[in-house]
């Protein structure tokens, strides 16, 4: 039994947020009160240039519209339609629901239908709010009486001696219906608001809403598919059962959830208090080296004004013995008085050098210190402005994204991860990732601290696909998480192998590298030489190279990559009972048709498919992949032909005696046949002209440290 108060979100109309009271239906199904729309569109035509009102929002106190609808409403009044124009048009709505410009077509709010069992939901929420709120008789004298019973047919409430009285019996009002009390009065029949004399019947899929059969026959819904009523119904009550049967299994599961959002609620509250003292001690920090700069200023400022007084107070000290009767010339005013000459004499030569002195410094008159503390200015403009600047650290933290051309799923896998303002700005990555099940209810995300930005994964599942995201962290402050990506494992574990060069290697056609692990073809004086017996129907020869390392049973997959240059290269698998013949057949430099004994005058014979090659192998060149001619394969040849993926590769399945060939980027399979694997397979590659192919390298634990030279 569900709970009416547990429901009361989904009961608030988003324009009042308020319950809702006479809800109508939008064309995109979301609800809103009857008034409320009302409302809406009385502000949207108000804000029309020439809507001839001042007052754009001066509608009910009761609707609140979002900054957003109203930015819908300013752009749509801009595009020039007219409120007060005579040609009809369709009328559009901002929903407050989804925020998007509903057309409610040329009828408008007419064309809108009441949705009468959100409106009964609604008063059950009501009475069950307000269980002791009686509803009373709407034809009782004063005061009124309790009502007992409502009449759906007259839309009132009546106590039992109203009802009698107002519904005798023997009368067609004694056959209305009544329910128990309510204020919900709906009616018995929905009719069409567009025919309002018509009964809906019918069920638009395209419209998702009821119609009537004269919609249906000339209407807008003439060419749009319906159905029954009754069909409708059924089949949304069991898609809407069946929906609500899943998630009331699924109770233990949002339980769950609704758990893990709870410890991340208290998370986020511990998280913002931590956050909270780092801030501020980063404050404190800078206050603290600002009061030590400040205290160094105030002091150098106050050593200065110290000296600066000394000299200033000895310089007046100095012209203030220069005044009659006093200092320095009251001395020299009492020397005068001396009449020895020889003691004159005596004196008045030191004093008189003080003298010129004093008149010397009196006509060029210097202070002895600078008034003005101009050199103490403090300059704070740049710092100033690298504390506007100021912000939290994940501002500066850069989103990290994966970047899925460098990795690699090969028998590792490598992920790799760069910042877009190529700084290292994280101290530490964290690289979640799991496993992609759609089976599974929940996912378990598996982490992993990096400190580099790439990492080797080891023990992943084969066949399967993962999906990995990565996040940077400096301090306790972190970045949001990078953009998730899916990446696939091969299909079966890794077959390691090089090529060999000693069972049927052509050194003089085929030129491998030091480690073996890729070869190349190259047209040389042989082939020239050879040329020679070459006169008309000739070919050139296949050049084949097998792996060093042969497989018995089990399944493995192996990858390479094939230079875009290359002409004609040919992939697969040869048994070992074969191979003698695979390369006895391929050092025939021209065909044996050709040689002047042999018969044929010309070589213009088709050459017919032999189905008993002594191998499997597709062909591939000029950067095209080209599946075999089967009976099972496309009859247009060029369905047949798909662009060459950037690598390759195969997978042998010698219990199932199948061979697949992959694009190993995406692990898509291009191409499956079955094969006979009764004795020893040996990866097998064949080349001519200008061809290079390269073995896929495994993954270890250097690809790390390369990306993070890079």
């Amino acid at each position: 039994k569900v709970s009416i108060k547990g429901i009361e979100r989904e009961l608030l109309c988003p324009a009042c947020n308020e319950l809702f009271t006479h809800p109508l239906i939008l064309p995109c199904q979301h609800n809103v009160c009857h008034k409320c729309v009302k409302e809406i569109l009385f502000a949207f035509e108000d804000s029309f240039p020439d809507g001839g009102s001042e007052s754009s929002n001066q509608s009910s106190p009761r609707i609140r519209v979002s900054p957003s609808s109203m930015d819908r409403i300013d752009r749509i009044s801009r595009s020039g339609r007219k409120r007060n124009s005579l040609t009809p048009r369709s009328s559009l709505f901002p929903c407050p629901g989804c925020q998007r410009d509903i057309d409610l077509g040329e009828r408008g709010i007419n064309g809108l239908f009441r949705n009468f069992t959100l409106e009964t939901i609604v008063e059950r929420y009501r009475q069950a709010a307000r269980a002791a709120i009686a509803i009373m008789c709407d034809f009782c004298k004063p005061p009124p009486q309790e009502s007992t019973k409502s009449c759906m047919d007259c839309s009132a409430s009546y106590c039992n001696e109203c009802f009698k009285i107002h519904h005798p019996w023997g009368t067609v009002k004694a056959q209305h219906e009544y329910v128990g009390p309510t204020t919900n009065f709906r009616p018995k029949i929905l009719m069409c608001p567009e025919h309002e004399m018509e009964r809906v019947n019918m069920y638009c899929e395209i419209c998702r809403r009821p119609v009537c059969h004269l919609c249906k026959l000339g209407g807008s819904h003439a060419n749009h598919r319906v159905t029954t009523m009754s069909t409708a119904y059924k089949t949304l009550k069991e898609k809407l059962s069946k929906d609500i049967a899943y998630l009331i299994s699924k109770e233990s599961q949002v339980k769950a959830h609704i758990t893990q959002l709870g410890l991340m609620l208290k998370e986020t509250e511990c998280n913002s208090e931590r956050a909270k003292e780092e801030a501020s001690h980063s404050f404190e920090k800078l206050f603290h080296v600002l009061e030590e700069k400040k205290l160094a200023a105030l002091q150098a400022i106050e050593n200065s004004k110290n000296l600066r007084l000394e000299k200033l107070q000895t310089q007046a000290e100095e012209y203030q013995g220069l005044l009659e009767n006093n200092g320095l010339v009251g001395y020299a005013q009492e020397v005068l008085k001396e009449t020895d000459p020889s003691c004159f004499v005596q004196t008045a030569k030191q004093l008189h050098v003080r003298i010129q002195k004093a008149t010397e410094s009196l006509k060029s008159f210097t202070p002895a210190a600078e008034t003005t503390f101009e050199d103490f200015v403090v300059d704070i403009a740049k710092q100033g402005e690298i504390l506007r600047d100021l912000s939290f650290h994940s501002n500066g933290l850069e989103i990290p994204e994966i970047n899925e051309e460098q990795c690699r799923m090969y028998n590792k896998a490598l992920i790799s991860w760069e910042c877009p303002g190529k700084t290292d700005s994280a101290d530490i990555y964290v690289l979640e990732y799991h496993k992609l099940n759609r089976e599974e209810e929940s996912v378990t995300w598996q982490e992993i601290e990096v400190c580099s930005k790439s990492k080797v994964i080891s023990d992943l599942d084969d066949g399967s696909s993962y999906v990995f995201r990565v996040r940077g962290y400096k301090g306790s402050i972190c970045s949001p998480w990078s953009r998730e990506v899916t990446l696939h494992t091969p299909p079966a574990p890794v077959f390691s192998f090089l090529f060999d060069d000693k069972c049927g290697y052509n050194s003089e056609h085929l030129l491998l590298n030091p480690r073996r692990t890729s070869v190349e073809s190259r047209a040389g004086f042989p082939l020239l030489l050879g040329s020679e017996r070459m006169q008309v129907g000739c070919y050139t020869t296949l050049d084949y190279i097998i792996g060093d390392t042969g497989i018995d049973k089990g399944k493995h997959f192996w990858a390479f990559h094939v230079e875009a240059y290359s002409y004609l290269v040919k992939v697969g698998v040869v048994s070992s009972d074969r191979i003698q013949k695979l390369f006895h057949n391929t050092h025939d430099v021209t065909s044996p048709r050709h040689e002047q004994d042999s018969g044929h005058d010309s070589g213009s014979e088709d050459v017919s498919f032999d189905p008993s090659q002594p191998f499997t192998l597709v062909t591939l060149g000029m950067k095209k992949f080209f599946i075999p001619t089967t009976p099972a394969a496309p009859k247009d040849p060029a369905s047949r032909i798909l662009p060459l993926p950037s690598c390759l590769g195969i997978c042998l399945d010698c219990d199932k005696g199948k061979v697949g060939f992959y694009d190993a980027g995406c692990m898509k399979c291009l191409y499956e046949c079955e094969v006979d694997c009764s004795c020893i397979m040996y990866p097998a590659f064949a080349l001519m002209g200008g061809a290079a192919v390269h073995l896929e390298e495994a993954v270890t634990g250097k690809h790390e440290e390369y990306h993070d030279d890079i």
